[in-house]
């Protein structure tokens, strides 16, 4: 019996799909189709890559270009922000930048030093000289363009015509015009920087001679710089901040052991004196004859007449020499006139004798070193101490404040002579209250809003599908699942042997309805001689 009814279910259903009206099927097979599409639409759907951002379009003709460079490598491609990005599947997103950036894109509307690799043969110097100035500007806006800042860049560079005469000769300038992003602004250092960059690209061209704008016209190239009004550059200017921040550690590190770790603030403020000296000092000392050192000595004598005859006692201390006279520091010229002396004769001479002396002198050659410091002011200031014994926290002593500040005072270095400040204060900390970080509402977070997108998704499906099936599909099979009228079964099984003697199918009870049907419909004199018949009593069909 089971093989019985497993073997007449499809017959049952096709038989029920046949007695449905035209509109019935119509609806079935047509809700069939529709739920087909929504169950691979909707597996297509899921299975869609997330995209990401490939490029930001600057110039439509390098749009044009990237959008044909993905086409031809059959890269599926969107726009997104009205056009002016252009977004490619997540996982082939770095593949594709690479790829295209092995072709110049994109070139950001500008030409670099590459408009001279395409220069034809022939070219006058007047025109080769103006693609180099015009490669050079694309290659510095490009290098302005890789800042974080900034967006995009033009730079314009005049470059005079070098001359022989000196009297005509010009200096180059240059002006860059950047675009920064919203909400971004360029740093003076930045700034700085990209002034040197381009005067540093270009021969003869100070930075002087070079103006940056932004994009609302502003000139930012000569902004005032804090350091600027101190008279100091920020390389100065840096070193006197590591300065200041390093006297500002010496005293808190010797005062962390003593009142805590945080409980003590040191600020430091150092006046440094950058000044270059170079003096030459030349002093004279005093010569005074015990330590006299002569440098030369010239003596001369000039004498007259005959010679006088030996007088005095005779011995030795008649024939001695006479004893020097005492001299002063320079003595020019002496005379020393001699007399006559005796009966027999008489002499006159004159004797000069010139004598210099060494001069005590002293060259002292000093040279400053930039970077003294001039002058400090030191602020500290002394949490109060905790006494567990006590709800609040207690003042330090005025002992305790002096050795405080006389440890200050020896890591500090306090000079009287610079003038230097020192103030020590004890105050009570405040105890900052942590910040309640409140937390980011469910709409407002990135990744379950992207969790549940996702989830919807399967759910927009899923419910598309229950109500096409609920609303249109179950009640067409409902009504093909439905049992048709009871077949009787002939008694010697299914099959029959005919007259002829072959096997044949038993007919069923409908298709001998349904023949008699059409019988009635196309001979209605033969069905009525049937019926006479099986009112008379005889058999039908002889």
């Amino acid at each position: 019996m089971a093989e019985n009814t497993g073997a007449t279910t499809f017959p049952i259903s096709m038989e029920a799909f046949r007695r449905l009206d035209a509109r019935q099927k119509m609806i079935g097979m047509a809700g069939a189709a529709l739920l087909l599409a929504l169950l691979v639409g909707g597996w297509l759907w899921t299975r869609d890559p997330p995209y990401a951002l490939l490029f930001s379009i600057q110039d439509e003709k390098d749009g044009g270009q990237i959008v044909a460079a993905l086409s031809q490598q059959n890269i599926p491609y969107r726009f997104s922000d009205g056009g002016r990005s252009i977004l490619v599947p997540q996982a082939v997103v770095h593949d594709t930048r690479l790829r295209l950036a092995s072709q110049g894109l994109p070139k950001g509307g500008l030409v670099g030093f590459e408009l001279m690799e395409t220069q034809k043969l022939g070219v006058s110097q007047f025109a080769e000289q103006i693609n180099y100035q015009r490669a050079l500007e694309g290659e510095l806006a490009r290098s302005v363009q890789s800042l974080a800042a900034v967006r995009g860049a033009r730079v314009h560079l005049a470059i005079p015509k070098q001359t022989a005469f000196l009297r005509d000769d010009q200096k180059a300038s240059a002006s860059v015009l950047v675009s920064l992003h919203p909400g971004r602004t360029l740093e003076p250092v930045q700034v700085a920087g990209i002034i040197n960059l381009v005067a540093s690209s270009v021969p003869q061209l100070s930075p002087l001679n070079v103006s940056v704008i932004d994009q609302e016209g502003k000139l930012i190239s000569q902004q005032r710089d804090p350091s600027r009004d101190a008279g100091l550059d920020p390389t100065q200017r840096r070193f006197v901040r590591e300065v200041e921040a390093d006297y500002g550690k010496r005293i808190e590190a010797i005062l962390a052991p003593v009142v805590g770790q945080n409980n003590v603030r040191a600020q430091v403020t150092a006046d440094l004196d950058f000044s270059q000296t170079d003096q030459v000092a030349e002093t004279f000392k005093p010569n005074p004859p015990p330590d006299t050192a002569i440098r030369s000595q010239q003596t001369a004598e000039v004498g007259s007449g005959s010679p006088a005859a030996a007088a005095g006692i005779p011995g030795a201390l008649t024939n001695q020499p006479p004893v020097p006279a005492t001299a002063p520091l320079v003595q020019s010229a002496q005379n020393f006139p001699v007399g006559t002396g005796g009966a027999n004769g008489s002499q006159n001479f004159t004797k000069n004798a010139t004598i210099n002396y060494e001069v005590d002198k002293t060259i002292r050659h000093t040279k400053g070193v930039p970077g003294t410091v001039r002058r400090l002011s030191v602020a500290i200031v002394v949490n109060h101490r905790k006494d567990p014994s006590k709800p609040k926290p207690i003042p330090l002593s005025a002992a305790e404040l002096q050795q405080i500040t006389d440890l200050a005072r020896e890591a500090m270095g306090f000079s009287r002579e610079r003038g230097d400040t020192l103030n020590v204060a004890n105050v009570p900390f405040t105890v900052a209250e942590k910040e309640v970080v409140a937390d980011t509402p469910f709409y407002e977070n990135q990744k379950l809003i992207s969790i549940l997108l996702e989830l919807a998704r399967y759910l927009l499906i899923a419910g598309a599908a229950f109500w096409l099936w609920t609303r249109l599909l179950k009640p067409v099979f409902e009504k093909l699942m439905e049992p048709g009228p009871p077949r009787v079964a002939p008694d010697k099984g299914e099959f029959e042997v005919g007259a002829d003697g072959l096997l044949h199918r038993h007919r069923g009870y409908d298709e001998k309805l349904n023949d008699a049907r059409e019988l009635a419909k196309k001979d209605p004199k033969a069905v009525a001689n049937i019926i006479k018949e099986w009112v008379d009593g005889g058999e039908p069909g002889k």
